[in-house]
Parts: C-alpha cells; structure tokens; sequence
C-alpha cells in the first residue's frame, strides 16, 4: 500500500473509471470478482493490523452493508480473525440482499464460527444500537457503503453515520468513507469521519478536493490485483 499526499503526483478516478477497471479486470482479464473482493479486504486488515499493533488482543467492530463493500468488510474480519483479533460483524439491513461475491465471503465466515449481528435500520435506538456494538473496540470498521453511492441519505443512514462518529473511537473506511460523494468529495448528508480510508487501485476523486480530508482522513492506495494506471484513458471512454 502507498500513502497518498496531495502534493504527490498519483492516479486519481472518479466513479465511472473505478467502474470501468472493475469491468475489465472481470471481463477482459478473466479475474473474478471474489479474487478482487479478496485482495481489497486484505489490504485493509493488514493496515489495521498495523495500526493495532501495540494492543493485546485488540477488538475490531466491522458495520458492514448489503453490497460489495460489506463483502470486503467480510473478507476483512476473516483475516483479523485469522491473526488473533477478536471481532464483531454487523451486518446493516436485509441480510437476504446479500448477494454473489459477498454471499460468498459471509458464508465462509459462518463457516468458520464467527457470530453475524443484524441490525435492522427501522427498529429505532440506533444511537444505543451502535454503541452496544461498538462496546470494547479498538477500531470500527465502516464497509457499509461504496464509490457507488449517489443521492442524499435517508434520514436512518444519517443517523446511522452519526452514531458512529460520535463513539470517539478510530474509524477505518472501506475504499470511501460511507456518505461521502466519490467525485465531488462533499457528504450526502452525512459521511463517516474516518481516520484512516483504505481505497482500492486509486485515488479517488472526491478526495482532492477541499474539505474532503476531514472524512477520509490518511488514504492509503491498496492494489487488488491488478494495475491499470497506464489504460485509464481508454478505460474511461468505454460505455456503461
């Protein structure tokens, strides 16, 4: 992983590139998503590892939603598992819209015993919810949205993000802080204030901009796997 510095020179993507590597790492290099999904998720406990080092047997709360970001968060528990972290998942919303490669990663974690929490947005308390769930981490993990994010949030989702800011405990973002807009770098709302964000084959967009540094907090650029700085250009062309 690098860390990103404004004053470096660096490849930046909006949403419609980031798409677009997906789309060629899946579709023209045969890479399947899980092996993607794998690598993102990874990089982000190595970097808690890290970050975690100096505490005896250290704590991670992982909020994970119903999409792709929440199967890297999947991935993520697994490997801090692997390393002897003791680690809450809680899965935010319907856990029957969990689909494909992220099914796939939260079956392995079943499989392998580690409890799942639910937490359904509409059953109120969400403030005491959170903090119920966060009780003893040394870390929150936000994978509950990513870089696909658009429209304001519902007012559940806003309060949701508030409720983790307000645990005063270090956040890390999967790929972006949940809320936060990849291209324009402002919140929808409301957007997680992480400490740290560990985003995927480049910097995205948002993050340049003003203002956006007070959620992503460090960024650091993870590989999954593949390197498509020299073709953003032709990728960036190609239609949705």
């Amino acid at each position: 992983m690098e860390k990103y510095e404004p004053n470096k020179k660096c490849v930046v993507m909006s949403r419609d590139e980031v798409r677009a590597v997906d789309r060629w790492a899946i579709d023209t290099l045969g890479i399947h998503g899980v092996v993607l999904m794998e690598n993102a998720g990874r990089s982000c406990a190595e970097l808690i590892k890290e970050k975690l080092g100096n505490i005896t047997k250290p704590k991670v709360c992982i909020f994970c939603g119903t999409g792709n970001n929440g199967g890297d968060g999947y991935v993520t528990a697994r490997h801090l598992l692997n390393g002897g972290f003791k680690v809450s998942v809680v899965i935010v919303g319907d856990r029957d819209k969990v689909k494909g490669d992220a099914k796939i990663n939260l079956d392995i974690l079943e499989r392998i015993g580690q409890p799942i929490e639910q937490m359904s947005l509409d059953e109120g308390d969400i403030p005491d919810r959170v903090r119920t769930f966060a009780a003893g981490a040394d870390m929150l993990v936000d994978g509950l949205f990513g870089t696909g994010l658009s429209g304001r949030l519902s007012d559940e989702y806003k309060q949701l993000i508030e409720s983790i800011n307000a645990q005063n405990r270090p956040v890390l973002a999967i790929d972006i802080p949940s809320g936060l807009d990849c291209d324009s770098g402002q919140p929808l709302g409301a957007a997680i204030k992480a400490s740290w964000t560990v985003t995927f084959v480049a910097v995205k967009k948002g993050f340049t901009f003003p203002g956006a540094a007070q959620y992503t907090g460090e960024v650091f650029v993870a590989s999954i796997g593949v390197e498509p700085a020299e073709r953003i250009s032709d990728l960036s062309g190609e239609s949705d």
